[in-house]
């Protein structure tokens, strides 16, 4: 088969500034929805709520149940110069991965004082990329010290202060350790899970942590060439087996979101498309050509031009659709990226 390789430049398009959402809807179940038919090519405006009409007896929706840290961190250096931290990961203990700014100015054996001393950092390695490995000090529980002086980290396209730190959080979070929220999960309600579950819809819960890598722009010219970031995940047995059982009964798997949809592709059976519970890292790729394994439809929000997860929809529902679906989505002033509105392709 003749294959040629695909330019970043294709998966650009134009989005006015004043479409990046800034702020959180009222009624998080209020936000519009883009229905695309993948098979038919079709597409339709609804609001999100109306995503139980398009749910089946016997689907399994699957969502990722991590939990956002308040990993943003001001404070200063002993010198008194600001500095500025976004905890990435924690490699073990209370030693963690770490963005840090201005990074020519932390040098190992830096340290770094927080809230009034009531957290203190000290610079261990610089690491690839940058970013520092810390080793922080204090008393208490680390989470708790988090809630009091740490802010949620918002994207970069983000200028707005978030008011309530809940909403950028789903209301199934329960793992504390991502350092993003994984938005399409933002637009359930308590309600709506309770209505999909009536109608004989299995929910399953997959943890993937995500990082800041996420936001990455793509910045090579053949996409082929890109380096993904990874993401640590875990998955239960009786999540699995809900999985499972909608696969064997020829009923549809439907991620919740890019990092749901990116566990479910790394661990999922090539011939059968089936899961086992297990721990790990995931560097997936997803880029048209792909071929999907397990999940059969998405729920997703509008991605940044040019990003990886731009690629991933494209693959699940062809480049040529999903471009001309953004395109709509501009022209009917729908709301993008983290605090926007939703896409479901089936």
């Amino acid at each position: 088969m003749y294959y040629t390789k695909m330019k970043l430049e294709e998966f650009d398009y134009y989005l006015p500034e004043e479409l990046i959402a800034q702020v959180p809807i009222k009624q998080r179940d209020m936000s519009r929805l883009m229905v695309l038919d993948k098979k038919e090519q079709k597409i339709e405006n609804k609001v999100f709520k109306n995503i139980i009409d398009y749910l089946e007896p016997g689907d399994c929706l699957v969502r990722n149940n991590t939990k956002v840290i308040p990993a943003r961190l001001y404070g200063k250096k002993e010198t008194g110069a600001n500095v500025e931290f976004v905890l990435l990961k924690r490699i073990e203990g209370d030693i963690w991965e770490t963005i840090v700014k201005p990074g020519n100015k932390l040098k190992p054996g830096t340290k770094v004082i927080f809230g009034d001393g009531i957290l203190i950092a000290e610079i261990l390695d610089i690491m690839e990329g940058g970013t520092r490995k810390v080793k922080f000090s204090y008393e208490g529980i680390f989470n708790e010290i988090l809630d009091k002086i740490g802010l949620m980290p918002l994207p970069p396209y983000i200028h707005e202060s978030l008011k309530e730190k809940n909403r950028y959080q789903t209301v199934y979070a329960k793992y504390d350790g991502s350092a993003a929220a994984p938005t399409a999960g933002l637009h359930f309600t308590d309600e709506l899970l309770n209505e999909i579950e009536k109608k004989g819809i299995n929910i399953a819960n997959v943890t993937l942590h995500v990082g800041i890598g996420t936001f990455r722009p793509v910045k090579e010219e053949n996409i082929e060439d890109h380096k993904m970031h990874t993401e640590h995940f875990y998955i239960k047995e009786e999540d699995a087996k809900k999985i499972n059982e909608a696969k064997k009964n020829g009923k549809r798997v439907i991620a919740v979101g890019t990092t749901s949809c990116r566990v479910l592709e790394t661990i999922a059976d090539k011939n059968t498309g089936l899961v086992m519970p297990q721990e790990a890292d995931t560097g997936i790729y997803i880029y048209p050509g792909y071929k999907f394994k397990c999940i059969d439809a998405l729920i997703t929000n509008f991605h940044l031009p040019k990003s990886t997860l731009l690629m991933l929809v494209s693959a699940l529902a062809g480049k040529d659709f999903i471009m001309e679906a953004y395109k709509q989505a501009v022209e009917e002033k729908y709301r993008f990226f983290s605090f926007g509105d939703a896409m479901f392709i089936k």
